[in-house]
């Protein structure tokens, strides 16, 4: 059984836009984390018209971590490539990612002005989001991540919509937990689907830096302009 992301959540962190409200970044935190630190990231670029949505995750049982319960999109039940994958719970929070872009729709800022993104776990129910949405959405930011549900793509890719899409990865050379070759197979899968598509390399581990940071405030006002 999968983990249950429809339990009570606290409300996301939000950064408001320091201009006019043209558009908006949903960004996933990472296992164990909340929105919090990347509230403050995202807060630090001063980004003038896009809004920043940093929801957080339930609290679920960790099959990895023997079990212990803590902020989690989904269960994580082996780190090797092959290891069974806890379906239910991505396709859950994926649905919780969707219900957030469709608020932001609801408030008047168009799918074409809405990039997602997250941080490892996070980043890749937003990866699962952007293949299986039937909607247009700006881009994505994928931050030491990787593609879930890699052996069922066929089954979870419905559309073409990631073609359009800005899609900016960025990994740790160094990353001893979701390791940089996991990076390296997933940017060669997203780069022949996406024909905006950039890799980028840090020399850190499974973090993120200054310089990552930077490159993702010029993605995002590049795309957002």
């Amino acid at each position: 059984m999968g983990n249950s992301a429809s339990q009570d959540m606290p409300p996301p962190v939000t950064v408001a836009a320091q201009a006019r409200h043209t558009a908006t970044l949903i960004f996933l935190h990472g296992l164990g984390d909340t929105g919090h630190g990347w509230a403050d990231c995202f807060r630090s670029m001063k980004l003038q018209h896009i809004k920043c949505v940093c929801p957080n995750a339930p609290i679920n049982s960790v099959t990895l971590n023997a079990g212990m319960k803590m902020p989690s999109w989904f269960d994580i039940i082996g780190l090797g490539p092959d290891s069974p994958e806890d379906e239910e719970g991505i396709k859950a929070s994926s649905e919780i990612l969707r219900k957030l872009i469709e608020e932001e729709e609801k408030a008047g800022i168009p799918a074409n002005r809405i990039v997602i993104g997250g941080f490892s776990q996070g980043g890749s129910v937003a990866l699962h989001q952007a293949l299986s949405t039937d909607k247009k959405l700006a881009g994505i930011l994928a931050f030491s991540t990787w593609l879930p549900m890699h052996r069922k793509l066929d089954q979870v890719k419905k559309s073409n919509n990631i073609k359009d899409m800005a899609i900016f990865q960025a990994h740790g050379t160094e990353d001893p937990l979701v390791p940089f070759q996991w990076g390296e197979i997933t940017s060669k899968v997203l780069a022949s689907m996406c024909d905006n598509y950039s890799f980028h390399k840090y020399p850190m581990a499974h973090t993120s830096c200054p310089e990552e940071l930077a490159d993702a405030k010029k993605f995002l006002e590049t795309i957002l302009s």
